[in-house]
Parts: C-alpha cells; structure tokens; sequence
C-alpha cells in the first residue's frame, strides 16, 4: 500500500507523511511557495527530488534529512519514492520560523541578516532523538479528533530537535569537536555500543577501547549525539525491539533476550516508559 498525508498545521506550517509499502516507485507533486522552508526526514528506504524537468535531482536515504530553501525562486516538490520507504516532510514559511526563533534567530544561520537571501540545500544526519518523534509518526494510536494536535506538537518538536542539533560544532564554546579524530572515536563508541547491545561494555572499558579518556567520552558523546552512552542505547534498543516486534518474527520474550533483558519483566517496563504501552498491546495493535 502507498500513501501520502498532509495535514495543514497552521498557515503557512505543513506536514506531510509519505509511506509507500508497494514494490513500485511512487510519484509525488506538490507546488511549494518561494517563501516555504522545506525539512525532509527519510525514515526508511529512498526517495529522490527531482528539479528543472529532471535536469538535477537530490537523493534522500534513511536516517538522513534535508533542507531545501531558494527565496529566488519556487521549489516545488517533484518526489521519486522508492518501493518500501517512509518519509516525513515539513512546510513551513520563513516568516513563522522566524517568529518561533526571534530571540535567538543570529543562532539559525539562514535566518541571519547576511544570509537571509540565501538559498540552501543542506543534508544532516537525523539524529537518534529525531528518529523516535518521526516513527511516533507512523505509529500513533489516537482519536482523529485530536490527530491534528498531534502532528502540530511533533511538527515543533522536529523544528527543536533540528536546530539543537545544528549549531556549528567548530565553534569557541564547543572546542572538543574541532579535532575530527576525537569524533571518529565518538562515532566508533557508538558503533561498538550498538554492535554490542545485549551487553554494552562499561563507560571506562569503552572509553579505553577507542582511546579516550572517560571525561572525553562523556562529554563528546553528549555534543555528537546530544545525549549520554546509555541513554542513547537504551532509546535505540527499545527502537531495535519495535522493529524485531514489527517484523513478526519474535515474541516478546525472544525480543528482550535479543537486546539484553535477563528477564521479561524488565523489558516490558523499559518498553512501557518509552513508549507508553506493553509489547503485548502493541503487538496487539499491529495486528488490528
């Protein structure tokens, strides 16, 4: 099945979910006005913005996002889904951003007075807080009448979290991210964390593993990531665990073991606080 949906926020404030589960490419249109900011989040699979009848195109893959701005000229949307993809897109008009942003707009780079007329077409990684509120998207179980309000409170969240994560990381108040071989070993931290879920090692045997010191580690993997070691596996596990869930492959105890609960009891309280229902009734849900 594909389908889009779009959901008028406020004036001038959009949002848009793409979820095209076919095995076909799926063709989306949409005229977008000069003075609308443009955030794409890939969820899952590709898509592709085509421009200039096909002259010039901009590849979105999962866990990654874009931002597209030219007050020169109109953009609109021209998107390629690929088969098996979910994307998230918001509209939103630089007048409104502004106004959400005016006391600290000369942090908003494109907001500033010397780049206001510039146009923009910047790829970020989404991060592990932006990748729980975009799958909150596609897997909220509410009244419809109160749909609207949901996607408005997500639709701000997605703007915080975006621009949190994006301020310049060379700049004087963040020195330790100036040297790009301390980040590589932020970045492997993570990677061996993840590759070792079930029983990450402790925050000194890991900080020796990548060679720095326990400070370091802390500190930077706050700024890359903008959270702590275990607060950020605990978040992916509990997303790793809905897709093992979503898959229909496991049960709930097979699931817990897989990311290193010793008992059920635990995994379904570590469920329930992230998100908000046991397993067992989200499994239930899937299946309605």
């Amino acid at each position: 099945m594909g389908s889009h949906e779009e959901i008028k926020i406020e004036n001038d404030f959009y949002l848009i979910r793409f979820q095209n589960d076919t095995n076909d490419t799926q063709l989306f249109q949409r005229p977008v006005h000069a003075d609308l900011i443009q955030f794409h989040y890939g969820l899952k699979g590709k898509a592709k913005f085509v421009f200039n009848q096909g002259t010039y195109a901009l590849d979105l893959i999962e866990e990654k996002s874009l931002l597209l701005y030219n007050p020169q000229k109109e953009l609109p949307v021209h998107l390629e889904i690929g088969p098996n993809s979910w994307m998230i897109s918001v509209l939103i008009s630089i007048k409104k951003l502004h106004t959400l942003f005016s006391n600290e707009a000369e942090h908003i780079p494109f907001l500033s007075a010397e780049n206001k007329e510039k146009k923009y077409y910047t790829e970020e990684d989404i991060t592990p807080s932006m990748a729980i509120v975009l799958n909150q998207l596609f897997h909220y179980n509410l009244n419809s009448s109160i749909k609207n309000l949901y996607y408005k409170g997500k639709g701000y969240e997605l703007l915080s979290l975006y621009f949190n994560r994006s301020e310049d990381p060379n700049t004087d108040h963040c020195p330790f991210l100036i040297d790009e071989e301390n980040v590589a070993k932020i970045k492997k931290a993570k990677e061996i964390v993840i590759n070792n879920m079930a029983e990450p090692p402790g925050l000194q045997e890991l900080a020796d593993m990548i060679g720095l010191t326990l400070k370091k580690l802390k500190t930077g993997f706050k700024q890359v990531y903008g959270d702590s070691v275990y607060s950020f596996l605990f978040d992916y596990k509990l997303e790793y665990a809905r897709k093992l869930l979503d898959s229909g492959t496991y049960n709930v105890n097979e699931v817990g073991v897989l990311i290193g609960y010793s008992t059920s009891s635990h995994f379904i309280s570590a469920f329930k606080k992230k998100f908000g229902t046991t397993p067992k009734k989200y499994l239930m849900s899937l299946s309605n």
